[in-house]
């Protein structure tokens, strides 16, 4: 059976970000898909239906979803009511609503275009019935320096805490920036471990 792994980027990013998450998962034998969708225009909810779309045209395979912040978010929307088989990887991705989005709605909502609503709310937690993992950045060095900061840790963007979805089945946090998620050696091997094995750590 053939496994495919579709990459998405975060809000205000194009498809290049994940160039070397998708030459890692591709030389691991996967077929590879980056997904360029309009994060600001069309908006979190309605990219995830056009996601939906998309993995369902691939019936019959297993089709894996690894997000990068906002991207996580469309990737858990997309699936949590489809029993296609495959795995899901969030990548510093505020999954219970973002502190830094709310900050930024105070003075430029217009910076978050459609998919406001839904990084300030995030989901409540994660019913669907594929295994979901989630890896968090605790570098402290991105925008929301700019918005004041964030409380506990975070990877200067998100939160650790905000990606503690309830209902996911691996959590890990490593020393990485909220940027520099889907550059890191560590997520990426860690990305690889989970899509094979439905964990973060490799089973010995």
């Amino acid at each position: 059976m053939t496994e495919r792994v579709l990459l998405l980027h975060g809000i205000w990013m194009r498809g290049f970000m994940m160039a070397r998450l998708a030459k890692h998962l591709a030389g691991e034998g996967y077929v590879v898909d980056v997904v360029d969708y309009p994060s600001l225009s069309k908006g979190a909810d309605a990219c995830a239906d056009d996601l939906r779309a998309r993995i369902a045209a691939h019936a019959g395979e297993t089709v894996h979803v690894v997000g990068h912040s906002l991207g996580g978010l469309v990737a858990l929307l997309a699936t949590q009511g489809e029993a296609m088989p495959g795995r899901s990887v969030c990548l510093g991705s505020p999954l219970t609503g973002s502190a830094a989005a709310k900050s930024l709605a105070t003075f430029a909502p217009w910076m978050m275009g459609r998919s406001r609503e839904r990084l300030l709310s995030g989901l409540g937690e994660w019913r669907g019935p594929r295994e979901v993992g989630v890896i968090a950045g605790r570098v402290p060095f991105g925008v929301a320096l700019l918005l004041g900061g964030l409380s506990g840790e975070s990877d200067g963007t998100v939160g650790v805490d905000e990606t503690r979805l309830p209902g996911i089945h691996d959590h890990a946090v490593i020393a990485a920036t909220h940027t520099g998620l889907p550059f890191s050696t560590e997520a990426i091997a860690m990305t690889a471990n989970f899509l094979r094995e439905g964990k973060f750590v490799r089973s010995s």
